[in-house]
């Protein structure tokens, strides 16, 4: 009975790490080959270049509001037909009076049962396909954008790309030792990683700013993407179509991580509980699919199934207690892999020894992620709602 249960729990270990280790090395091998990414095509001549909308949505945020439209307001100077759209969504603040006077483009949004981000897009591009713009580009109230960030998209849209994903990053790694280890989590999640899909061919991902759609794909597919994972949702949604996000990394968008503890335990278990549901909602049906031969949704399962790296690592290392050999020597590679994804990560996004040596505290990172666990699974529930991080000064 006993030699079952061991058995059986070394069956459930190899399955729940062995699709994100296999994973993991694909996208990392792709990352660094030399294969050519996204390049931009910038003989197109300015009269050419589609009409796109910069799409803000906001809750509450009159403290920052004006600093993040003054920001996207230098970019638009270098920019001919582009505009700056402000969603104040169910608002109890002046967010929609500064962004106005800031120089931005206000809609304002009041639905107490539909709440939060998804819901507000949803909202901003329908109202905004009925007016004259090729695409849409989403930048969250909390961010500043390189100024060459709202042109790049517009060279990309002229090559006939429909759906882009740029650079994401943490504006703050030196506020904390905790926001340097997310720092880095992030050149790899959200940098590494486009890298290695766009190299393949494949989907990149929605990271939920910074990204950029046109009209065509979302009038074939409406965003209608309403749970608290909504980027994934719909990134779901695209591949499902047959349509793909493409990775340009010669932008950047930034925004702070949180500093206070509550702060960041309220970012990520609404992160990590969305991602988990998606896995619960979507993983079954993706898996089907793929068995029937769609093959496109090979690597959208893939992906859902390589848990945050915490946990991750936190699996491989059980492993390596286990009184199997082979599982062993499976776990201390995988364990290997996860390492060189992250030098990798941290060499390629322009880090260095600093970036390395914090890399001590990740034992105390994954205890702290342990903590989070029932936040995480409150945020799993299928009744889930948004919740806003709040806002710190810098």
């Amino acid at each position: 009975m006993m030699s079952s249960l061991i058995l059986l729990t070394q069956l459930g270990i190899l399955c729940l790490t062995l699709p994100g280790t296999l994973e993991l090395l694909l996208l990392t091998l792709a990352a660094i080959s030399p294969k050519k990414g996204l390049e931009i095509n910038r003989t197109v001549v300015t009269s050419s270049l589609p009409r796109l909308a910069v799409v803000m949505p906001a809750h509450n945020e009159a403290a920052g509001i004006a600093a993040c439209v003054a920001n996207l307001r230098t970019g638009l100077n270098k920019t001919t037909g582009c505009e700056l759209i402000v969603i104040a969504d169910n608002c109890q603040d002046d967010t929609a009076a500064i962004a106005t006077e800031a120089g931005a483009r206000v809609l304002v949004r009041q639905d107490a049962v539909k709440r939060g981000k998804g819901y507000a897009l949803d909202y901003a591009f329908k109202t905004l396909l009925t007016e004259n713009f090729d695409g849409f580009i989403v930048i969250d109230a909390d961010s500043r954008v390189d100024e060459n960030l709202i042109g790049d998209f517009q060279q990309v849209f002229a090559q006939g790309i429909d759906a882009v994903q740029c650079r994401y990053r943490i504006a703050n790694p030196d506020a904390s030792r905790r926001a340097r280890l997310q720092y880095i989590a992030w050149l790899a999640f959200n940098e590494l990683r486009l890298l290695g899909r766009e190299k393949l061919g494949v989907s990149v991902g929605i990271l939920g700013n910074g990204f950029a759609l046109s009209r065509a794909v979302l009038e074939a597919v409406p965003y209608e993407a309403g749970s608290i994972a909504e980027d994934m949702e719909y990134h779901l949604r695209l591949v499902n179509a047959g349509l793909k996000m493409r990775y340009l990394d010669t932008v950047t968008v930034s925004s702070d991580a949180p500093n206070q503890g509550a702060n960041a335990a309220v970012q990520r278990s609404r992160w990590e509980g969305g991602r988990f549901r998606l896995i619960i909602d979507h993983v079954p049906a993706l898996f089907i699919g793929v068995l029937r031969g769609e093959w496109r949704l090979l690597e959208p399962l893939a992906e859902l199934l390589l848990l945050p790296l915490a946990y991750h690592v936190l699996l491989l290392l059980f492993t390596l207690l286990m009184p199997a050999p082979a599982l062993q020597y499976y776990a201390f590679a995988g364990l290997l892999l996860v390492v060189a994804h992250v030098l990798i990560a941290i060499r390629r996004g322009g880090g260095g020894i600093e970036d390395i040596k914090i890399l001590a505290g990740v034992p105390f990172y994954i205890l702290w992620k342990l903590t989070l666990m029932p936040k995480l699974w409150r945020s799993a529930r299928n009744d889930a709602q948004w919740q806003r991080t709040d806002r710190e000064d810098s």
